[in-house]
């Protein structure tokens, strides 16, 4: 079983003034680079253990020393390749289905607290659907994945990648291609200052409330 799914964590190495450009406007460099690291580190402890191959896909490429040296060397690494994201998640997808999987799984590292419930359930989905997606309340997408034999590339050239309509111009594609398509519950991302009082009132009332994200908002005056 383990053997047949994969999942892979798109990541970006945290250096300051290189991510969560949105966040850095509000908080810092210094503040948005840590937090998006604590993104990365609760979703390796939530998620990396499961009942698959699990990779980190890294950008830029040229990090990998850096972020092996952060993470360690206990996980599998891939860079990611590609002009935009469309094409290094289609890279990616070519990639681990050239390895030998029967089904990948993509995620990105915005969703600290994204449950590994959400992750067999999109695996479980692909038993008879042709593709599974997971929409976040920004109106992009935190997960999509397919089966080796009803992956379609094409669907990556479509969207305008980071605009609000990313979810809605994905499921157009893929429903004109005839694809049966499993939606997964919508999810919180954290993309801008206005996302974190929402995920905080959320994060409260669950065990992610004593996660490194969490402890971090805290410490760092963001609650």
């Amino acid at each position: 079983m383990m053997e047949d799914r994969c999942l892979v964590m798109f990541a970006k190495f945290p250096e300051r003034g290189q991510v969560k450009s949105r966040l850095t406007k509000a908080i810092g460099e210094e503040k948005a680079a840590e937090l998006y690291r604590c993104f990365i580190e609760d979703l390796l402890e939530r998620l990396s253990g499961g009942n698959y191959r699990f990779q980190i896909a890294f950008y830029p490429a040229g990090k990998e020393h850096e972020i092996k040296k952060m993470l360690g060397n206990v996980f599998c690494y891939m860079p990611q390749v590609g002009g935009d994201l469309g094409e290094r998640m289609k890279n990616a997808f070519s990639r681990c289905f050239s390895e030998g999987p029967r089904s990948v799984v993509v995620i990105g590292s915005d969703i600290p607290d994204l449950p590994a419930w959400i992750i067999e359930e999109a695996f479980f989905s692909l038993d008879d659907h042709d593709a599974v997606i997971g929409p976040s309340v920004d109106g992009g997408y935190y997960l999509i994945g397919f089966r080796k034999e009803t992956f379609n590339p094409d669907i990556f050239a479509g969207p305008i990648w980071g605009t609000e309509d990313v979810f809605r111009q994905t499921m157009t594609i893929l429903q004109e291609t005839g694809a049966l398509v499993y939606v997964l519950p919508i999810w919180q991302d954290i993309d801008k200052i206005e996302d974190i009082a929402a995920f905080i009132e959320k994060s409260e009332k669950t065990e992610f409330t004593n996660s490194k994200t969490m402890q971090y908002l805290r410490g760092s005056g963001l609650t």
